[in-house]
């Protein structure tokens, strides 16, 4: 079974204010357990569970807070079980992505509180672009079918004040078998160029951040200029938040079209793990912009959708040091470096050319090791 998920903006109308109604109730109840959680270690020491929680939770809507039943109950459900899935993660000692130590699930302002999950009940698919939540109907832009079962709801706003509402549906289908190009390539991300391939490609990135800086910045000024609480700041707020939506969605789009086409033209993409911490605490603004991260996690979902394969190199395997034609590793290469004589056998190198013919051969010999490997455990 697959899964995938389908993303839909809901039109902007005045019955939206229901919606944004449960979503405030749903960061209260997020609030509300939390505290109890916290009282419950206080008082004894212990874990506070799951089903006693749901419980009291459940007494608490029932006799109590009324006003939390505009939330269905199973959206109440997922609410604590977001913070139990929390606390799990964070009972294991478990690290982030970048590399920090995951913490204790806290309180949030209720008014960054963003989505709540339906599931089984509480909703209805009744109509292309119209969906029934809580007895009132939604229209969305659907821009395509939804395909599968459904298995969860998710109604979320963004910073702007945009509702949007996310199918997660599962599917039987497997992945669809590609026409085998036979082609394999290596990749090293760059800042002056975003990627250079072996075969000597290079992608420049439009930099959207660096676009409309001037802007971004005018719109920081006139935010921080206006009085706190008014309906001026939060005006200025808004065109903050959609002018940050706007870059968000040009680098996404440059992501998803450069990440298609590598994966119909290669069979085999190799890229290096990028340390990207240290590169932001070297570089900051610029490797925010360019959005390796983000790339790399399109670049997978592609790859598993059309077929091909992702191999990443170590990141502390001499790409740019080491010699393409003889092996010979330059230990006195640095940065600025951008091209250089080996001094073994005399070559001069591209630094980026030279990395992507490197971080190919690496992760073509990672893949086959891994197939041996494989063989191996079958044959035993």
């Amino acid at each position: 079974m697959a899964r995938q998920a389908f993303k839909y903006k809901l039109y902007s109308a005045e019955r939206n204010k229901r919606l944004n109604r449960q979503r405030v109730a749903a960061g209260q109840i997020w609030n509300h357990c939390i505290a109890l959680h916290k009282r419950y270690y206080r008082r004894f020491g212990q874990h506070l569970s799951q089903n006693r929680l749901m419980a009291r939770v459940a007494y608490l809507r029932n006799h109590v807070r009324t006003d939390w039943k505009i939330l269905g109950s199973q959206a109440v459900q997922d609410v604590v079980q977001r913070i139990e899935r929390g606390y799990k993660l964070f009972f294991k000692a478990t690290r982030d992505k970048s590399g920090r130590k995951v913490r204790p699930p806290t309180f949030k302002k209720v008014s960054r509180y963003r989505s709540f999950t339906l599931k089984q009940a509480g909703w209805k698919l009744i109509a292309p672009g119209k969906v029934k939540v809580g007895g009132c109907v939604y229209r969305f832009h659907q821009s395509r079918t939804v395909e599968g079962k459904v298995k969860t709801v998710t109604i979320g706003r963004d910073s702007v004040g945009d509702f949007w509402i996310t199918f997660s549906v599962e599917t039987g289908e497997a992945a669809p078998i590609k026409a085998v190009t036979g082609r394999t390539a290596g990749f090293d991300f760059g800042l002056s160029m975003f990627l250079t391939g072996t075969d000597g490609i290079e992608v420049q990135m439009p930099q959207p951040l660096k676009t409309d800086l001037k802007r971004l910045k005018k719109a920081n000024r006139e935010l921080s200029r206006k009085k706190r609480g008014s309906k001026s700041r939060k005006r200025a707020r808004l065109a903050l938040a959609r002018l940050h939506r706007r870059i968000a969605c040009c680098r996404r789009d440059f992501h998803h079209k450069l990440a298609r086409e590598l994966v119909q033209s290669f069979d085999v993409i190799c890229i290096e793990d990028l340390n990207l911490a240290g590169m932001k605490s070297l570089w900051g603004r610029k490797v925010s912009d360019l959005g390796f991260a983000e790339f790399v996690s399109i670049l997978e979902h592609h790859c598993r959708k059309a077929g091909s394969r992702l191999v990443k190199v170590n990141r502390y395997f001499p790409s740019s040091k080491t010699c393409s034609c003889c092996g010979h590793i330059h230990q006195e290469l640095s940065l600025r470096d951008r091209t250089w004589i080996c001094s073994h056998c005399g070559v001069s190198h591209d630094r980026d050319n030279n990395a992507a013919v490197n971080i190919e051969r690496e992760g073509l010999r990672l893949l086959a090791h891994q197939a041996g490997h494989r063989l191996e455990e079958e044959a035993a």
